[in-house]
């Protein structure tokens, strides 16, 4: 079976699917549908119909912990890794099980659980490029039938050195790091600020928009988005990259990004914006 590490292909996945591989322990599918406006859309969609055989991980629920709210952590908070890893192992995926995660926009829910998984060391991890939209316009199976998935173990620990918080982030701006904001232009210029009391950006940062990513809702080549990101790093390493977004969810479409071409090794500001202005003591930048 082929790996997949950062995307799948919809004609890949569905070969997999034809040919068994999914019952013989190859990818389980996790379907991240979420909408801000509606938190239960998402899995209504997902019960109305899915990719055969997916499983459906809610943001607030799975992918973030909103008991650590007001703690600096942002509007998602990042969860415990002892909690996430029960929950791989309840959707039946151990530690080197191919996992394809999908949404419904444009990858960058979908980009939140590969992080989530990436930042636990786990490998085998890929985002369906196109999403179900892609799948849906190559006219392949959906399916209504929530799956019952065989328990397994997870043990894992998160890769800390990738997840920093609002004081780790100042100190690597100040080393010279470069923190890449993927919020569009007019909320990171302060001009609107739909979601979050407080408009602006951190100082230092540079804006590079998720969506910059994609071409007619897939990825970019990956040579495309090497040019384009090395660009923005001006001579830096990828590793000194660190991505932010409102509450760290889209930021994780950048490094899914970078990863795709081949420059790995960026990190996440868990917190992002979000989390920034919980001190209202911290600078504040609109322009």
């Amino acid at each position: 079976m082929t790996i997949w590490t950062t995307l799948a292909q919809a004609e890949e996945l569905a070969a997999a699917l034809r040919d068994g591989s999914v019952a013989q322990g190859g990818p389980v599918i996790v379907d991240c549908r979420f909408s801000l406006a509606d938190p239960e859309a998402g899995e209504r969609d997902y019960r109305q119909a899915h990719i055969p055989g997916a499983v459906y991980a809610h943001l607030d629920r799975d992918l973030s912990d909103h008991r650590k709210r007001g703690q600096g952590q942002g509007r998602h908070p990042w969860p415990d890794a002892s909690d996430f890893a029960a929950r791989l192992g309840a959707w039946g995926i151990g530690p080197r099980t191919q996992v394809v995660a999908y949404d419904d926009l444009d990858g960058s829910h979908a980009a939140r659980f590969w992080f989530l998984l990436r930042a636990l060391g786990h490998e085998r991890v890929a985002v369906l490029d196109g999403g179900i939209a892609r799948w849906r316009a190559l006219d392949l199976p959906l399916d209504e039938e929530v799956p019952s998935p065989r328990p397994v173990r997870y043990e894992a620990s998160f890769d800390d050195a990738r997840l920093l918080d609002a004081g780790q982030v100042q100190a690597r701006l100040d080393a010279g790091d470069v923190l890449l904001d993927a919020r569009g232009a007019p909320r990171f210029r302060g001009e609107v600020e739909p979601i979050d009391r407080v408009a602006g950006h951190v100082p230092g940062a540079r804006n590079r928009p998720f969506p910059d990513n994609l071409s007619g809702g897939r990825f970019k080549p990956a040579a495309q988005l090497a040019e384009e990101f090395r660009e923005v790093l001006a001579g830096r390493e990828p590793a000194r990259t660190i991505a932010m977004c409102g509450s760290g969810v889209t930021a994780c479409h950048l490094i899914l990004a970078m990863e795709h071409a081949g420059m790995p090794g960026a990190k996440l500001f868990t917190g992002s914006w979000s989390g920034w202005i919980e001190d209202p003591s911290r600078p504040i930048s609109r322009a």
